[in-house]
């Protein structure tokens, strides 16, 4: 089931921030940190998962393998990247039944064709409107939980220009999507016009590296943005603490540095959960210790 606090925060005008996670420890992570949502991204869960572009090769049976992981290890509400619904309306249907099984509480579907890309790469195509109203309507009838939210993507940007993504993202409102998420817009006054001319809530992407630009959360309520995700923050910060480490470790020979601070070990068992393998073996230790005296 779809956790009801995202649609009631969004109901009541309070604003999300959620941060991108793309594997298990960056999900416990932001869990540690506390935070409205978690936003589960198609690129980095590929990336980490796979060693692969976001570029519609990995499958909906691996992406929803991640995403349920995700949500297993979070208890804020979840917003999962979806792509194009992994192909036509049959399978938009069949992805909707399977996030909202998961327990994720927004899906994500966009108007790309499909095999997809990711939205701050070049050479992205997209649908014909009708046919991305047409998934829209297919993502709200195939859903059982009024608390799990539709976020449908306009990728128009790009190759068609600011209007009409304005124009789908009209449409994908007027469809019936509970938000509306117009990539790549590339400056605050689109980011402004769209906000005013889109009766629904709308999705900022604050990703780092990409084509809009990043505006703390105060600037983006005040522009009409209902909620925002930093999906590449996470991924990027790692990359770049792991990479600056390695780099210790090859040239001095040696993980100790003022330059490289490490996350405590002991705080890393405890976020994972060795206190209850510890706890087990406390009560149990008795007959553990019988078993290991007869091996």
């Amino acid at each position: 089931m779809a956790d009801p606090i995202l649609k009631q925060k969004l109901l009541a005008g309070e604003f999300i921030l959620a941060p991108g996670v793309f594997d298990m420890i960056s999900t416990m992570l932001a869990e540690r940190v506390g935070f409205d949502a978690v936003y589960a991204s198609g690129y980095w869960l590929t990336a980490s998962y796979l060693g692969l572009p976001d570029a519609g090769i990995a499958t909906y049976t691996e992406i929803l393998a991640r995403v349920s992981k995700v949500v297993e290890k979070s208890t804020a509400p979840v917003i999962a990247d979806a792509d194009t619904g992994f192909g036509g309306l049959l399978n938009v249907h069949h992805t909707v039944k399977g996030y909202e099984r998961a327990g994720v509480s927004a899906i994500q579907i966009e108007d790309q064709e499909f095999p997809k890309k990711c939205g701050h790469t070049p050479y992205r195509r997209v649908i014909a409107l009708e046919d991305m109203v047409a998934k829209v309507r297919v993502a709200i009838d195939a859903r059982q939980d009024p608390n799990f939210l539709i976020i449908a993507r306009t990728d128009a940007r790009g190759g068609n220009g600011f209007e009409d993504a304005l124009r789908r993202g009209q449409a994908y409102a007027e469809a019936g999507a509970d938000i509306i998420f117009i990539e790549a817009l590339q400056s605050e006054d689109e980011m402004r016009r769209a906000c005013a001319a889109i009766r629904a809530p709308m999705m900022a992407n604050m990703s780092d590296g990409g084509k809009t630009p990043i505006r703390p959360v105060e600037e983006l309520r005040s522009l009409g943005f209902s909620l925002a995700i930093w999906p590449a923050m996470a991924a990027l910060s790692a990359s770049s603490a792991i990479e600056r480490a390695m780099q210790l470790l090859k040239s001095e020979g040696t993980s100790i540095s003022p330059t490289v601070p490490l996350f405590s070990f002991d705080d890393f068992c405890r976020m994972v959960g060795f206190e209850e393998v510890w706890a087990f073996e406390e009560k149990w230790k008795t007959s553990l210790n019988k078993t290991q005296h007869k091996l």
